[in-house]
């Protein structure tokens, strides 16, 4: 069975317009819940019933066990892949930050052998282009 992570894009339009729920709730994948995206999550959540749902998620996913948090491995390299996009791909930290957070989720993703699942073709495809990963991209 292959594995998924899906990004913070999917489960924000699961929780606006309840949006992807074949990506969100298919049987033919095991899911993990990147902590990156559990962060992008809380921070995004100001609303009382945003932060149950987010809640929620994270419980359902911590009670299996399936939360992913990115290893020293993951960190060192994604300063790596970080320096290569900034020098080949033209990115700036200072104006792109959520770039960092989007290569923590490729490389975590990928220490497990998981596709991420998302929206964002252009990080995603830029950050591919020096590391790849498996990636799936929804319209």
């Amino acid at each position: 069975m292959r594995r998924v992570v899906i990004d913070t894009n999917i489960y924000i339009d699961w929780f606006n317009a309840g949006r992807h729920e074949q990506v969100l709730f298919q049987r033919d994948a095991v899911k993990h819940l990147s902590a990156v995206v559990l962060m992008e999550l809380r921070a995004g959540a100001f609303a009382a019933r945003d932060r149950r749902l987010v809640q929620r998620v994270e419980s359902a996913f911590e009670k299996a066990g399936r939360i992913l948090l990115p290893s020293r491995r993951v960190f060192g390299e994604a300063g790596d892949v970080l320096r290569r996009l900034q020098a080949r791909q033209g990115f700036h930290l200072a104006t792109s930050h959520s770039i960092v957070n989007d290569v923590l989720i490729a490389l975590s993703a990928r220490s497990i052998g998981a596709t991420v699942v998302t929206q964002n073709a252009g990080h995603y495809r830029a950050i591919q282009a020096v590391s790849p990963f498996q990636l799936d991209v929804i319209g």
